[in-house]
């Protein structure tokens, strides 16, 4: 079994802990984080306040946990917050800033019907693991770089970057069905709305020299679940040639009033390079 990378599940007394997960697993370069819900882990209760002071708290865990494996903010490569009421996104967007005042990550927000524990907020991070898994030696791969990555021909935000690579994969933030010359939602319904998200994710990876073939998951959130006929119409034309893996869920609202949202996990065949 040594010729293999071996899993890593790891905790930290400084972040809530559970029977149920661990706090971060690590294989090869990546790390996985459980979600975080706005819990105290010296009291094992969820903190007073609003939406801004629990995800203060959830990000507060996330850090604590990464600080546990040597690890830092700026080593996420994406955050997905859960909120359950989609009015609190832009609450939540200000604590992130504070938590990431350089570089950010990809984002995806979702509004959830209900989350454990009557929280308002959960939060949950995929992390670059330079120095890799045993039996990786650290130097080998402790340096390699984050790449992130913007382009005009899709929407921008402060709050979050485009499209995030590290090691042999790309992570592009939730994308809205917003014209990016306009900044405003596309005319349409559901079909129309898809194929914009779609054209954002396309736009973004061309602009990083890839395609879609690259993509391995896409994850569309719909106001209407049952738009998802009209979405696979589109979808088709976008992966005529196969088709990546995918999570569909419906949830209560989405930002701009959108009733599609779709993010992507891409390959990236040639990896990133190391540190000079």
């Amino acid at each position: 079994m040594s010729d293999y990378n071996a899993v890593l599940a790891r905790n930290t007394e400084n972040a809530p802990k559970s029977p149920s997960s661990a706090q971060t697993v690590a294989f090869s370069h990546y790390n996985n984080l459980s979600a975080q819900l706005p819990i105290d882990p010296k009291t094992g209760e969820l903190v007073a306040g609003g939406a801004k002071e629990q995800a203060e708290q959830c990000l507060g865990n996330i850090k604590a946990i990464l600080e546990s494996i040597d690890h830092v903010m700026d080593d996420v490569v994406r955050i997905t917050t859960f909120v359950e009421n989609a009015a609190d996104a832009d609450a939540v967007g200000e604590v992130c800033a504070a938590f990431f005042p350089g570089y950010v990550p990809t984002f995806t927000t979702v509004t959830a019907s209900a989350l454990p524990m009557g929280a308002s907020v959960q939060m949950e991070a995929v992390v670059s693991h330079g120095d890799g898994t045993p039996p990786q030696a650290p130097e080998d791969t402790r340096n390699l770089v984050i790449e992130a990555s913007n382009t005009d021909n899709a929407p921008k935000s402060s709050l979050s970057t485009q499209t995030v690579s590290f090691s042999h994969y790309n992570h592009v933030s939730a994308q809205l069905p917003l014209d990016p010359k306009s900044g405003e939602l596309v005319a349409g319904g559901a079909k129309e709305q898809a194929e914009q998200c779609l054209g954002n994710i396309k736009a973004i990876l061309e602009s990083v020299d890839h395609d879609m073939d690259d993509v391995v998951k896409i994850n569309i959130a719909l106001k209407n679940v049952t738009d998802i006929d009209a979405v696979d119409e589109v979808y088709a034309a976008f992966f005529p040639g196969g088709v990546p893996a995918r999570r569909v869920v419906g949830v209560s609202a989405l930002p701009n009033d959108a009733l599609v949202q779709i993010d992507a996990v891409v390959s990236n065949a040639e990896g990133t390079p190391p540190k000079s």
